[in-house]
C-alpha cells in the first residue's frame, strides 16, 4: 500500500485554489490527478480537514449478525468443520464461503488447528481461541 501525501503539500493545493485557481489547474500544476486534488478540496470545505485519513478500519461481514450461534456453535463442538458451518448458516438463511467464515473466525481471534485422522484422507480440526 503507498504512503500518503504529506500534510503540506495538500495545504499549499488548498492555497492554490482558494487564491483563485480551479482544483483542475491545481492538479496540473502539482502533478496530481484531478479526482485526488477534487477529494481534497470536498474534505476540506466539508469538514475543515487537510490530513489524509486513516488506513483500514472495521470490515462488514455478514456473519457479524450470527456471531453467538457461530461462536456457541464451536463452544459445543470445537471439532466441527468449516463445511459443516457453512451448511448450517445455509439453514438460517446466509449462504456463506468457507473462507470467508475462515477469515471471521481469525479477526475473532480463533484459530483452526488440524490433526491428520486415520489414512490421512480425512482431517478432524479444532477451534481454539489464541
Amino acid at each position: 500500500m503507498g504512503q500518503a501525501y504529506s500534510v503540506d503539500l495538500r495545504e499549499r493545493i488548498i492555497r492554490y485554489v482558494e487564491a483563485g485557481h480551479s482544483r483542475r489547474s491545481a492538479a496540473r500544476q502539482f502533478g496530481l490527478s484531478p479526482s485526488c486534488v477534487i477529494r481534497w478540496l470536498d474534505d476540506w470545505t466539508r469538514e475543515g480537514i487537510s490530513t489524509p485519513k486513516p488506513d483500514g478500519g472495521w470490515r462488514y461481514s455478514k456473519l457479524d449478525g450470527h456471531r453467538d450461534f457461530l461462536i456457541r456453535r464451536i463452544e459445543e463442538s470445537p471439532d466441527i468443520s468449516m463445511a459443516e458451518l457453512c451448511r448450517e448458516l445455509e439453514d438460517l438463511g446466509t449462504r456463506v464461503h468457507l473462507s470467508s467464515v475462515s477469515r471471521w473466525f481469525i479477526r475473532q481471534g480463533y484459530t483452526y488447528k488440524k490433526n491428520v485422522v486415520g489414512d490421512g484422507t480425512e482431517t478432524v480440526g479444532r477451534f481454539k481461541s489464541a
